[in-house]
């Protein structure tokens, strides 16, 4: 984070004593990026936060890809995948991957049970909220996630997911290997957010106060990696509750920024994805195209030109709105739509040339772009549409019945 944050009660000086009123000592944690080079917050426990009282193995669900060969645009539909278990899901646990490759993983859940402590000790998380509410319980206090968040929870920061309300929650889940930020085109040399950022740090919201839980023997979720680089869990018990934290202060922690809070960037032509771009992984960008004025020049055509990005898969989620560009195509809300690096890909044949005269698009969408490419996941695979490569041709099926590969 770019920004100084102080909650709950913290010494006047960092690395002294802090006592609770019967005279006990805090336990000081230390939460930093980068071998204590970069950002970082410290916390003040009232139990030990390194200790453990058992550790064993975690099997979490199907994380197994393959590739995406032969070379297809591929279209999924995220709703159909939770039709018959939305009552038994939580936000971590019941997550199915629809796409992954070294730098990040993309996943989809429906929840309504309260999720485990959990803890993503291989990178920062970035989840889109499409649908529903919930309450984001972390070590650094509680957040409030609606309909339109991206919550981001820094690297090793235990939390639970506790959906709110009648409705189930639906999410999609960017997991990074690294940390993610706002783009640094966006930030000053020393971090706040420029005059000509999209959104600023009124839009970013931490957590309230601290939760203050007492208790033991508590069990934790930990995603890991091997040295092989193999996602890995462990169910670490810890002696007291993580969330014994009764003060901390620095510029690490987990926050919201709503997608209503981007003011998205035009031009008199068709402006490029990067305008759109919210924030930045190692080896992907997070961008969302919101509802908004579009092109002005009086020979402008709206919808995007036919392009081919050579360095990255292109992975689009349909989450509000309706989509110009690929109208007719089968694309709509809760559809993911897959173009990989290799392939042509852009409007719908038609669309190009209906689009002319538009003056405004109603359409929001939450687009990665990956610059190794991505595999897919048993959630993508359980989902997909068969017919979608063909939509540019209007065709339903391949050119003498093909086969279909992945």
């Amino acid at each position: 984070m770019a920004f100084y944050r102080q909650l709950g009660t913290v010494p006047p000086k960092r690395h002294t004593q802090h006592r609770a009123p019967g005279g006990e000592l805090y336990h000081e944690e230390l939460m930093g990026e980068e071998g204590f080079t970069s950002d970082s917050s410290l916390l003040y426990h009232r139990g030990v936060p390194s200790a453990i009282v058992d550790s064993r193995v975690w099997e979490f669900g199907d994380q197994a890809t393959v590739p995406n060969h032969p070379l297809r645009p591929r279209h999924l539909r995220l709703h159909e995948l939770f039709t018959d278990s939305a009552a038994r899901a939580d936000a971590v646990t019941g997550r199915r991957l629809l796409l992954g490759n070294g730098d990040v993983r993309l996943s989809y859940v429906v929840a309504r049970r309260e999720s485990p402590l959990y803890r993503n000790a291989v990178g920062d998380e970035v989840v889109f909220v499409e649908f529903g509410a919930a309450t984001v319980e972390t070590v650094f206090g509680a957040l409030r996630a609606r309909a339109g968040d991206y919550v981001l929870v820094p690297r090793a920061t235990t939390h639970r997911w506790v959906p709110n309300g009648p409705d189930p929650l639906r999410a999609y889940v960017i997991e990074g290997c690294g940390h993610i930020a706002p783009p640094d085109r966006y930030l000053s040399p020393r971090g706040q957010l420029l005059e000509s950022a999209p959104y600023c740090e009124r839009d970013l919201h931490g957590p309230g106060d601290t939760l203050l839980v007492e208790a033991a023997d508590v069990e934790v979720l930990v995603k890991h990696r091997t040295a092989a680089g193999t996602v890995v869990g462990t169910a670490m018990v810890c002696a007291t509750h993580p969330f014994d934290v009764v003060g901390w202060d620095g510029c690490l922690y987990p926050y919201t920024f709503n997608v209503a809070d981007f003011e998205p960037i035009t031009g008199r032509v068709h402006q490029p994805p990067p305008v759109h771009q919210v924030f930045a992984g190692n080896g992907f960008v997070v961008c969302n195209f919101v509802p908004r004025k579009v092109d002005y020049h009086p020979l402008s055509i709206p919808v995007p030109y036919y392009h081919s990005n050579v360095d990255s898969d292109e992975i689009m989620f349909y989450c509000g709105g309706d989509y110009e560009a690929r109208k007719g195509a089968g694309i709509g809300r809760g559809s993911v739509s897959v173009h990989p690096g290799g392939h042509t890909h852009g409007p719908q044949p038609g669309a190009y040339e209906n689009s002319i005269g538009i003056e405004y698009f109603d359409e929001l969408a939450v687009m990665v772009d990956t610059f190794r490419p991505l595999e897919l996941g048993e959630g993508g695979l359980a989902c997909e549409d068969p017919e979608y490569a063909w939509s540019w041709a209007g065709r339903r099926g391949p050119a003498g019945g093909g086969g279909s590969g992945a």
